[in-house]
């Protein structure tokens, strides 16, 4: 039995690099992602997202992620690793963290975050020219992570370059 997966786009499309998430899943949600995994434009609502938390067996988040990398640097770190580092950098009212604890679950999904490095975070429709370019890397990262049958056991941050 295939396990079902749902990917979060979470940011701010007002304040440029911050609105990343938001602009992945509107390009998966194009794309028809594979797998038949749900795709959810959040935004900053997060809690929109909860029912759909309540069936998923697997979650992967797209946000921006500030961890003193290059901008443009894509991220893959399971979510128990950001809680410890703080490393998402959106300003959400509600956290994903708050969200699941909301779903009552007893065995809560896996949760994976996708995050990119953001180069400017301020007035701004438009992602920067960094995240732009890191953005096909983003979204062909995500389309291979949903194709395994699970997330694996590494509990460490990965940096991933996209191709220059």
């Amino acid at each position: 039995m295939s396990k079902k997966t749902l990917v979060l786009g979470i940011g701010n499309l007002l304040l440029g690099d911050e609105g990343v998430g938001v602009h992945a899943a509107r390009a998966l949600q194009r794309e028809e992602c594979p797998c038949a995994a749900e795709v959810l434009e959040v935004g900053t609502a997060i809690l929109d997202a909860l029912p759909a938390l309540e069936e998923a067996d697997r979650v992967i988040v797209l946000d921006a992620m500030k961890y003193d990398g290059n901008p443009g640097t894509v991220y893959r770190i399971p979510l128990g690793r950001c809680r410890s580092s703080q490393c998402i950098a959106s300003m959400h009212g509600f956290d994903i963290f708050r969200v699941l604890a909301l779903t009552g679950r007893e065995v809560p999904p896996e949760v994976l975050v996708y995050g990119v490095e953001p180069s400017y975070i301020g007035w701004s429709l438009e992602l920067s020219p960094q995240v732009t370019n890191a953005l096909t890397f983003l979204l062909e990262s995500v389309k291979m992570e949903i194709k395994k049958k699970n997330f694996g056991a590494s509990s460490q941050l990965a940096h991933l370059s996209p191709r220059p």
